[in-house]
C-alpha cells in the first residue's frame, strides 16, 4: 500500500498528452489549443471609432461643419479641417486626420452646423491600430482552453482552423451481479448502478464524448475478456468495482493475465483504498472502487488529472485552497481522510453521510476536505485545506 503522494507521483510519471488534429474553430470549443497562434492581423485593423459621433481635430473650438460621414464597412477616408467633423459610427473607420470622436449625447446639430456641449479629451473614444493586438504578435498560447470568448477571439483575426489535442477514447466497465439498470424494477438483492452514469458524466464535462460502457457478469471469463476488447479500443479504461478481495472480485487476474502492468495497487486513503492503476502499451487502466463515494473520489483525485494531462491542460489538477473549519474532525484511521463538505465565505463545514457507499453528500458538497493522514485531530477554528469542486 502506497500513500497519496506516492500515487499522484505515480499517475504524474504516465502523463501524456494525445495527438494533434487540425479542426475548423467552430468545432473547437473546450478544446485546448495545441499550437501557438500568431496573429496575421492587427486588431483593429484600422483606426477605430468606439461610439456613435463625430470625429474631429481636437482643440477648444465647440463650433465644426459637418463635412462628411462614414458608416461601419466604409473604407472612404475623408480630410479634415480644424473647422469640420465627420459623422461616425460604432466600429466605423476614423479618417487618418482626426484623432478624437465626440459622443453623439454630447452634441447639438442643426443641419450641418455640429455644436460639442461636452468637450472630450483629445483621443477620447479612439482605437488605435492594433490597440488589441498586433500583427506577428502571440494571440493565444499553447494550452489554452478554448472557450467562447477564445474562439471568437480568432474569429475576429480571421483564423479558420487550429491544431488542438484530440480527445481520448474512454471505456467504462463495470461489474456486479447485484447491479440493475436505472429504469428497471429492482429484484430482491440487486441495487441500480450509479458509477457508469457518475463516471460518464463525469467524462462529458472534459468534452470526452466516445465513452464505451460495458456491463460485465462476475466472472473471470467474462472480464478477461471484455478487458482484451476494450485495450484495443481505448486510450484510458475505467473499471468500476472488483478490484478488492472478495471471491467474485476477479479484476486484478484478469488485467495481470491480460499483460496490464501493474504500477500500485492500494493507496492509504479513506475513502478509495482498493484503487488498481497500470497500463498496457498507450492505454491507462484505473480499476476503481465498486463504492459510489469511493469510486468518485478517485475519479477527481487520479483519474481527472490523468485524463486532462491528455487533453492538453498545463495544470491538470483541481485547485486547493484553504478555510476555517466549523467543527472538530478526528482521524483514527492512520489515512488520509477525503471528506465530503461545502466552503462558503472561508468557512468549511463537514457534511453528514461520509460512508464510502453514500452519494447523498457529493450531491451537495463544493468540497473534499483532505485531512492528512498523519493528523488525528483537526480542532474547530484551524484552517483545513479543501479542493475545489466547483
Amino acid at each position: 500500500m502506497i500513500s497519496v503522494s506516492e500515487a499522484i507521483q505515480h499517475i504524474e510519471n504516465h502523463f501524456s498528452k494525445m495527438p494533434l488534429v487540425i479542426k475548423p474553430i467552430e468545432k473547437t470549443l473546450g478544446y485546448i489549443l495545441g499550437e501557438d497562434i500568431i496573429s496575421p492581423i492587427n486588431m483593429p485593423p484600422f483606426k477605430q471609432s468606439a461610439m456613435d459621433g463625430y470625429a474631429f481635430v481636437h482643440s477648444n473650438n465647440n463650433d465644426y461643419l459637418v463635412s462628411g460621414e462614414v458608416p461601419a464597412g466604409s473604407n472612404e477616408n475623408f480630410p479634415v479641417n480644424y473647422d469640420e467633423a465627420i459623422r461616425i459610427f460604432t466600429g466605423s473607420r476614423i479618417p487618418d486626420d482626426a484623432d478624437t470622436v465626440v459622443m453623439q449625447e454630447h452634441t447639438e446639430r442643426k443641419g450641418d452646423n455640429l455644436k460639442i456641449t461636452t468637450l472630450p479629451e483629445k483621443g477620447a473614444n479612439v482605437r488605435p491600430l492594433g490597440n488589441q493586438i498586433k500583427i506577428g504578435d502571440v494571440a493565444l498560447k499553447t494550452g489554452t482552453y478554448l472557450n467562447e470568448g477564445a474562439i471568437g477571439f480568432l474569429a475576429g483575426l480571421g483564423i479558420t482552423k487550429v491544431q488542438v489535442y484530440k480527445k481520448p477514447k474512454v471505456s467504462i466497465l463495470v461489474t456486479g451481479n447485484e447491479l440493475q439498470k436505472v429504469g428497471k424494477k429492482l429484484k430482491e438483492g440487486q441495487v441500480y448502478d450509479s458509477n457508469s452514469i457518475t463516471l460518464k458524466l463525469a467524462l462529458k464535462q472534459l468534452g470526452i464524448k466516445k465513452v464505451r460502457i460495458s456491463k460485465v457478469k462476475d466472472t473471470f471469463k467474462a472480464i478477461f475478456k471484455t478487458i482484451k476488447i476494450e485495450l484495443k479500443k481505448s486510450d484510458v479504461v475505467l473499471i468500476s468495482g472488483g478490484i478488492s478481495v472478495g471471491d467474485y472480485d476477479f479484476v486484478k487476474q484478469a488485467l495481470h493475465d491480460n499483460e496490464v502492468a501493474e504500477v500500485f495497487y492500494k493507496v492509504n486513503q479513506k475513502p478509495g483504498k482498493p484503487l488498481w492503476f497500470g497500463y498496457n502499451d498507450t492505454t491507462k487502466v484505473f480499476a476503481l472502487p465498486g463504492n459510489p463515494a469511493s469510486s468518485l473520489s478517485c475519479f477527481y483525485m487520479y483519474v481527472l488529472p490523468l485524463l486532462k494531462a491528455h487533453l492538453g491542460y498545463s495544470n491538470p489538477y483541481l485547485p486547493k485552497e484553504k478555510a476555517i473549519l466549523n467543527s472538530d474532525i478526528k482521524n483514527k484511521f492512520g489515512k488520509t481522510l477525503f471528506l465530503k463538505g461545502t466552503v462558503e465565505n472561508g468557512q468549511a463545514t463537514l457534511l453528514d453521510g461520509q460512508a464510502s457507499s453514500m452519494l447523498k453528500s457529493f450531491a451537495v458538497c463544493n468540497a473534499l476536505l483532505v485531512v492528512p493522514k498523519d493528523e488525528t485531530l483537526i480542532e474547530k477554528g484551524q484552517k483545513i485545506e479543501y479542493i475545489k469542486l466547483i
